[in-house]
């Protein structure tokens, strides 16, 4: 689907060398291989690469469905979904070389982009420490995470889930 305006970039984010922050990755690799992933939607692992995200947002996409792990006053495991807006970035400093979500998307204008519908289905992390893998709480919610993009890619995210970032 690149290169073609429309569609829907669900995006996984973090790095998985940080324990819970592969969240956002795991989350998209174990949704791209489930076999239902309708053929306007592109699933996309971007790790740490925030540069790769911002250009691949250029294509014009409809819906962006971050995934990735966010700190809250939440247990670890719990799954909340955003409404990101424009009014809700600052503009950051954008890194070439690593991913700060916030960055990429508030820059996205200045590179000739406008922000889509966004959305970010995040896991409230366990462990951030060095090592590969999940912690169990946050493993457990992936399939929790997964039924949110499905959910929002037939609009239909229960209210108790849907959170609106102020």
């Amino acid at each position: 689907m690149t290169g073609v305006s429309g569609g829907v970039l669900v995006a996984g984010i973090g790095n998985l060398f940080l324990g819970d922050d592969g969240f956002g990755p795991e989350v998209v690799r174990r949704f791209a291989g489930c076999g239902t992933v309708p053929p306007h939607v592109r699933a996309v692992d971007y790790g740490i690469r925030g540069m790769h995200l911002a250009y691949d947002l250029l294509d014009g996409y409809d819906t962006l469905i971050l995934v990735d792990a966010c700190a809250a006053q939440e247990p670890p495991g719990t799954v909340t979904v955003l409404e990101v807006g424009a009014d809700d970035l600052g503009t950051g400093e954008f890194d070439a070389h690593g991913m700060d979500p916030v960055a990429v998307l508030g820059n996205l204008d200045a590179l000739g982009g406008t922000l889509p519908l966004t959305y970010v289905v995040g896991c409230v992390p366990a462990d951030l420490n060095e090592g590969i893998g999940l912690s169990g709480p946050v493993a457990a919610a992936v399939p929790e995470a997964i039924a949110a993009v499905h959910a929002l890619l037939g609009s239909a995210v229960p209210e108790t889930m849907k959170t609106r970032r102020a």
